[in-house]
């Protein structure tokens, strides 16, 4: 169905609230009935001639309040409200409000193979710490004067150093930007790109960069793979100018695009003069079998590769420094654009990480930490092996985490559930997926496990648990 809302000219509400409240007060009044689905957010950010992030965040208080129902893989439907609560003006299920009293009492979960953590445990504290004394000893007033709008100069000729040697990225210090995360990253390059630009995104995919773009008023276009990444007749067909790709470990599938794979994207983005591909390398420093791969942007002849690195998983998520590689002639255009943005990045940290990274400190807890993760990525694949007569096992050559999918076609909400109820937490493939662009038949079987914040310990106790809620399933 289409939705066909009147805004007020006179309502200084925000248009996500204008919608969310009719929605509301349509299922209330009854003229929306339970189990009616709603379009979805795109087609309604279409009808209504406004961002899809603003339709969204209408259906998510939706949701959060019982009004609607979002079912993976479908879409949103109206909810049965025969049961509805309102206390001091707010709206409750019953059940809604036994699921938040569940979710608290489960805070703390017995196992949770989260695939975001990371090791803190091995974190270099003392190494840290001397740095920041160094960093801030006396004398040394200039560092809290305004600094480089890209990032510290010493900083990026380090990164660049870095990128060179580890992942064989082309370029110079000056084409190199530092920023808080990748999320601020992505908006100064909109800033420089034509807003409106359609973006193609693999799907599943890494969705906080999905509503980080179309946030900023890019047009989103989720793009089916294969088994070696982004199909490139999807791709063209498409009619997308930018390509956002994860080579060296897709998220979260785990798939390492092959060379010949990454040579037909170049090729794509080579045949139009507007057409670029990102390629987010968030953890290529994790590889447990075979040579690293080497960063698609050093395949890059014709300049068309945007490089986005971070160093939240190789060292800490609290250190917030990412970095992009810019072509030459979207350097000249940032410059032109953004270059008025100061980096987010304060300069004592920068300094702090400038040292880590040049007195070999990076180098060593890389090592160490490649070390820790593939003790620990080996541990769980060996009792893993107790699960392969219901499971195949996917993505363990690099990354941070594996996908578990089950042989007899049993729905990843039921092994969730039932995980859940052995105190285990476990995520689900479909919340990956784009709504609205694949049936996710594939991958509504399927579960992530994480295991880089998890300790041996906590690995087999997490297995076995899993084993007694999945032995009859």
């Amino acid at each position: 169905m289409d939705l066909i809302i009147p805004f007020e000219g006179k309502d200084e509400a925000p248009l996500y609230e204008q919608i969310y409240r009719y929605i509301k007060s349509e299922i209330k009044n009854g003229n929306m009935k339970a189990g009616l689905r709603l379009p979805s957010t795109r087609r309604l950010a279409e009808n209504l001639k406004v961002s899809r992030s603003t339709t969204q965040l209408s259906y998510d208080q939706l949701v959060s309040e019982g009004y609607i129902e979002a079912v993976p893989c479908k879409g949103y439907f109206v909810a049965e409200i025969d049961q509805l609560i309102e206390i001091g003006g707010k709206t409750f299920f019953p059940e809604a409000i036994k699921q938040e009293k569940d979710f608290r009492e489960k805070s703390s979960w017995k196992v949770d193979f989260s695939p975001r953590g990371v090791d803190l445990s091995s974190f270099p504290f003392q190494v840290w710490r001397k740095l920041s004394r160094n960093v801030l000893g006396e004398g040394n007033k200039e560092i809290f004067a305004a600094g480089d709008a890209q990032g510290e100069r010493e900083l990026r000729r380090a990164i660049k150093d870095y990128l060179h040697s580890a992942r064989g990225v082309v370029c110079t210090s000056e084409q190199i930007i530092v920023g808080a995360g990748s999320e601020y990253l992505l908006m100064l390059l909109c800033q420089v790109l034509k807003r409106g630009l359609k973006i193609a995104m693999e799907n599943p995919t890494y969705k906080q960069a999905y509503r980080v773009l179309e946030s900023l008023g890019m047009e989103m276009e989720p793009v089916e793979m294969d088994a070696f990444g982004m199909e490139p007749l999807a791709l063209e067909n498409s009619g997308a100018q930018i390509a956002y790709i994860m080579p060296s470990h897709q998220y979260p599938t785990g798939i390492v695009m092959p060379v010949k794979r990454r040579q037909e994207l170049l090729q794509w983005a080579g045949r139009k003069a507007e057409r670029y591909l990102i390629e987010d390398d968030y953890d290529s420093e994790f590889r447990y079998k075979g040579k690293p791969v080497p960063a698609l942007q050093g395949m890059d002849a014709e300049e068309k590769v945007i490089y986005l690195g971070t160093f939240s998983k190789s060292i800490a998520p609290a250190i917030r420094v990412s970095y992009m590689v810019l072509p030459p002639a979207l350097l000249k255009k940032y410059r032109e654009k953004a270059g008025f943005y100061a980096c987010t990045v304060p300069r004592t940290d920068q300094n702090i990480l400038y040292y880590f990274l040049e007195e070999g400190h990076y180098e060593r807890h890389l090592n160490r930490m490649r070390a820790i993760y593939r003790t620990k990525h080996d541990l769980l694949l060996g009792e893993l092996k107790k699960l392969e007569k219901n499971f195949h096992v996917r993505g363990e050559n690099a990354g941070l985490h594996i996908l578990l999918t089950s042989k007899n076609q049993a729905e990843e909400k039921l092994y969730i559930k039932r995980a859940e109820e052995k105190g285990v937490r476990v995520y689900g493939m479909s919340s990956y997926l784009i709504e609205g662009k694949t049936s996710g038949e594939e991958y509504s079987n399927t579960v992530i496990l994480g295991y880089a914040n998890l300790t041996e310990d906590q690995i087999k106790t997490g297995v076995r648990l899993l084993e007694e809620a999945w032995q009859d399933m």
